[in-house]
């Protein structure tokens, strides 16, 4: 994902030239996640997780521009970027937290999520687009476990009515 986002940023230096192009900053990696067959998240079973990741992109960045970049890309890093596509997201309303540290200790953070959902009258609001979505601030890489930042974001909607 960073090797595309990266050739798209410094063709500002080669012979391509983007229409509309202008300067921007990469964005931190993002993720949605969800799991088949399970209303919410099972932590007890990571290895289920299904995931899309993601890389905010500048509104030049059109499907011409992606299919320039996977070719540009692949022959620089040897690698295959066609399962590769844009997608245009609605988030829609959202209950959002920063996680501080290992993403093992998420439930605890989620934990606060649910009850601050619960005492405003929300409801989660889980479906195929509309999923749990976090944002890495941090490169596990280089940066220790205690302190890494993410986002992490959860679909909900209002409750209409007291059962709902």
């Amino acid at each position: 994902m960073y090797s595309l986002a990266y050739t798209i940023k410094m063709s500002k230096k080669g012979s391509h030239q983007i229409k509309d192009y202008f300067d921007f900053v990469v964005p931190p990696l993002e993720g949605f996640w969800w799991q088949d067959g399970v209303e919410g998240i099972d932590y007890a079973h990571k290895e289920k997780f299904n995931f899309i990741s993601c890389i905010r992109m500048p509104d030049f960045v059109t499907d011409d521009v992606l299919t320039w970049t996977k070719k540009e890309a692949a022959v620089k890093k040897g690698l295959d970027f066609s399962p590769v596509k844009l997608l245009t997201l609605t988030e829609g309303k959202c209950v959002q937290i920063m996680h501080h540290g290992s993403y093992d200790d998420e439930p605890a953070t989620i934990d606060k999520m649910h009850q601050f959902i619960t005492e405003n009258n929300l409801k989660l609001d889980f479906s195929d687009k509309r999923r749990r979505h976090e944002i890495y601030l941090s490169n596990p890489q280089r940066t220790k476990v205690e302190n890494l930042k993410t986002i992490i974001r959860l679909p909900v909607k209002e409750k209409k009515m007291k059962n709902d």
